[in-house]
């Protein structure tokens, strides 16, 4: 894994510019960096050396003759078999990377070699012939790749903090990307916070020539039931395909390592991968914010060595300036925070981690998934639902009334994906300003539409494969590893996976027939959770009947705290607040929360995480980075 950042060359210093910006990603490749200039192009390159970690593997790599030029980001699981065929074909191979069969594929197949890889990637080739640059992002988004034009400028990379030191960037704040962010407390679209910034989608890739940018899908997610296999088939299928792609992400030169909680995802991609060395992290003593005793039980039940850390409220307040820098956006995702941690945690004893998201999203984890059809209510008229929903949502948020506010609205209308903070009513009284941000429900509308005749539990997988997963859970991932020097894998992020989990029946990903070891009332990633027992110890098994829990954080009860609750206060009335919120209307939920009118913890979450950001990108500029970019360094 690594960092990429380049621009179209119209400039007379570029290597000193590109030194800079390779310089803003050095934490994503401290082991190496490598240039290629010339008067079209600066490409730039940061390497973390995972696979052949000789100087061979330096970036950028070149064709024989020199006419392709390849910087890459990522891990491709079938470098092998791709090599033996180009290999076959006539094709030289210098290194023994992964690295190399980009660009002689891409000699060989053009644009259909993304068909043929198997891996996570963000990269660009550049033809010194045609001057024409090719870039490609994986296909669920596990690498990012952000661009601008600007100024007859096309800059690119892995972050947009890269982007900063050239000369033609405008640092100017999206306003728009604000408002959808309240909402989803992620920035949702192709759009970022930085005006003129874009994110390549997952599963696109790009073409720029003679100064006109083309963006092309190569691959889509296709949920199609097959109903003729039985469920034991369809659990012996995920078994030995996840084993499959486990043995495939394990693929390195470096040691491995393993995240774990109390959940079946990280304990099955635990159990099956027969690493050394797991890595926990959980807050206080609280089995609801702590799953360190799971996770030492469990490994030691595998034979395996745990290393957990205990966040503190201080480290954990402490940090969040850092965070916010390395996201690049806003995310008001409190369990970054603890990713953040247990990612320092394991740097700190390997080069690369496997983890389990994507489990959740492939084979319909959620709880919320269990929702459709699952109590008398829905067999409610919906008109009379709506009516219901109409009156209940003038008052507090509780939970039994938001029941009745989700249960009076169609699928399309209420579910945006896992988080729904704001609703487009509340941001708009919130915000001072007025922006040109769609309502949620345009955002979502496109992934719908490609679903429109799926079982509710499909529609919402597929909305938050593209949004949510993307937008949030790999973002993250991405982010707070390399923070770290860090390669996170996510094995059941596999294309071949994917292949199995979009043919299983919805009964089988969620059923009301099967309740879990806890007792509720059903059971999510059904299919998937048989798989896991299969592969964990019996002393461990319940990991595989749990009810999803998420990454458990305990800022609800802190912000009722004297000293978080003042900290937050004094972000909300300072002047970056008042000049996008009516800041009266912040310290009210903040108190209303004190006092447990409601639980507002993730809506002032959102709004205060945007705040700190915003210190950090603009209010504090270039000197504020470069003190969060230091003390990351000293950690």
């Amino acid at each position: 894994m690594c960092g990429i950042i380049g621009f179209t060359n119209h400039i007379q210093n570029a290597d000193s510019v590109l030194e800079s910006m390779m310089e803003k990603i050095r934490h994503r490749g401290p082991d190496a960096g490598g240039k290629y200039i010339d008067d079209d192009i600066a490409l730039g390159h940061r390497r973390l050396s995972i696979i052949d970690v000789s100087e061979q593997g330096n970036q950028p790599l070149y064709n024989d003759d020199r006419s392709l030029v390849l910087i890459f980001n990522g891990e491709i699981y079938n470098y092998r078999e791709i090599r033996e065929e180009l290999t076959a074909l006539g094709y030289n191979f210098r290194t023994q990377t992964d690295s190399e069969v980009l660009i002689h594929g891409y000699e060989e197949y053009g644009t259909g070699l993304l068909e043929k890889l198997r891996g996570m990637f963000s990269f660009v080739i550049w033809d010194v012939k045609q001057k024409r640059l090719f870039g490609a992002r994986d296909f669920f988004g596990i690498k990012p790749m952000y661009y601008a034009q600007m100024d007859g400028t096309f800059i690119f990379g892995s972050e947009i903090k890269a982007f900063l030191p050239h000369p033609a960037f405008k640092k100017e704040l999206n306003t728009a990307a604000l408002e959808s962010y309240l909402t989803f407390q992620y920035s949702p679209t192709e759009d970022t916070f930085f005006k003129g910034v874009k994110k390549l989608p997952p599963a696109h890739y790009f073409i720029w020539e003679n100064g006109t940018l083309t963006v092309q899908r190569y691959w889509d997610v296709h949920f199609e039931a097959d109903e003729q296999p039985l469920l034991g088939d369809w659990v012996k299928q995920i078994s030995d395909t996840f084993k499959d792609s486990v043995t495939a992400h394990k693929i390195a030169d470096v040691e491995v390592g393993s995240f774990l909680s109390s959940g079946v995802d990280s304990s099955y991609v635990a159990a099956v991968a027969n690493v050394d060395k797991t890595f926990t992290v959980g807050f206080g003593t609280d089995e609801k914010y702590n799953e360190i005793g799971w996770a030492k039980r469990f490994s030691r039940a595998i034979g395996k060595e745990n290393f957990s850390h205990v966040i503190t409220q201080q480290e954990y307040w402490d940090v969040l300036p850092t965070i916010q820098y390395h996201m690049d956006e806003p995310l008001a995702d409190p369990s970054c925070i603890a990713l953040y941690f247990v990612c320092k945690l394991a740097a700190e004893q390997v080069k690369v981690v496997l983890s389990g998201e994507g489990a959740d999203e492939l084979f319909g984890g959620y709880n919320v998934y269990s929702e459709p059809g699952a109590t008398w209510y829905d067999k409610v008229p919906m008109g009379l639902r709506r009516g219901i929903a109409n009156a209940v949502s003038l008052l507090p948020a509780k939970r039994g009334l938001n029941f009745l506010v989700r249960k009076g609205r169609t699928l399309e209308e209420r579910f945006i994906g896992n988080a729904y903070m704001f609703t487009p009513a509340e941001r708009k009284s919130l915000l001072k300003i007025e922006t040109d941000a769609p309502d949620p429900t345009v955002i979502t509308k496109p992934y719908y539409d490609k679903v429109k005749e799926a079982d509710p539990v499909t529609k919402m997988q597929y909305l938050d494969i593209h949004l949510w997963m993307a937008g949030d859970i790999l973002l993250k991932a991405d982010k707070m590893s390399m923070a770290h020097s860090l390669e996170l894998r996510v094995p059941f992020l596999d294309k071949e996976l994917m292949h199995v989990a979009e043919k299983i029946p919805s009964r089988f990903r969620v059923t009301h027939r099967v309740p879990t070891d806890d007792d509720t009332p059903y059971t999510t990633k059904y299919a998937m959770r048989l798989a896991a027992k299969r592969n964990t110890p019996k002393e461990t098994a319940a990991t595989s009947a749990k009810k999803k829990l998420g990454f458990p954080v305990p800022i609800r009860v802190w912000l009722k705290e004297d000293g978080c609750f003042e900290t937050v206060k004094a972000s909300f009335t300072s002047p970056a607040a008042e000049q996008f919120f009516h800041t009266e209307q912040l310290v009210k939920l903040l108190e209303d929360h004190r006092r447990g009118k409601a639980d507002y913890s993730r809506k002032i979450w959102t709004v205060y995480m945007f705040l700190v950001w915003y210190k950090v990108y603009f209010e504090d500029a270039e000197a504020g980075a470069a003190r969060v970019q230091n003390g990351n360094e000293q950690n």
